[in-house]
């Protein structure tokens, strides 16, 4: 793909591809800051977002934060959106988090069983803890008190607050890549079995 003079990786989607002759101003705006910003890229969502500028606009600020400037350890954050991509079962985020986990620290061991929906076997209690917290508020929509009291203790309030962040937006990324069928390329394995569509 080639936007702008500027070529991207073999993404797909199902969306109408964009190109240069096709983009609106506010398109145009939204791409250059997009490129100018920490990611410096046209990843995942916003090959889908970029088709409404102005969500684009604040979701690429919004995923700036959540992704470089919160008070979690990479490696925590990473393990939320991996948790995350499981539970969407949403392929490209899974294909582009596993590798940036990987480098910030966690297992393999840890990925590994990630992918496989069993729970991993923690040597870190600060992973458990976001694992714990992750997982509870996605399988029960709650965090019981318990479990918010022990994780603001090892977190504090102002990193709970953010990690919540982290999974919603996220969420909306796995939502996003699933409706529109975003691929980083056919010669990249798929990481979960793929419902059939109709």
């Amino acid at each position: 793909m080639d936007l702008n003079g500027v070529t991207f990786m073999a993404i797909t989607s199902r969306l109408t591809e964009l190109d240069d002759a096709s983009m609106s101003a506010a398109q145009r705006e939204v791409l250059a800051e997009i490129l100018s910003g920490p990611r410096g890229n046209l990843d995942g969502p916003f090959l889908a977002w970029i088709h409404s500028p102005e969500l684009a606009s604040h979701a690429q600020r919004l995923g700036a934060f959540c992704r470089y400037a919160t008070g979690l350890e990479l490696r925590l954050s990473e393990l939320a959106i991996l948790t995350t991509a499981v539970w969407w079962k949403s392929q490209a985020e899974w294909q582009i988090h596993a590798p940036i986990a990987e480098q910030a620290g966690l297992a393999p061991e840890v990925i590994t069983a990630l992918r496989e929906e069993r729970e991993p076997a923690f040597e870190q209690d600060d992973e458990r803890l976001v694992y714990r917290v992750t997982r509870a508020l996605y399988a029960e929509r709650r965090v019981d008190d318990a479990l918010y009291g022990e994780a603001v203790a090892m977190f504090g309030e102002t990193v709970m607050v953010e990690l919540v962040g982290v999974l919603g937006y996220y969420a909306l990324v796995a939502m996003t890549l699933n409706v529109f069928a975003v691929r980083r390329g056919d010669d990249i394995p798929l990481p979960f079995e793929e419902p059939s569509r109709s």
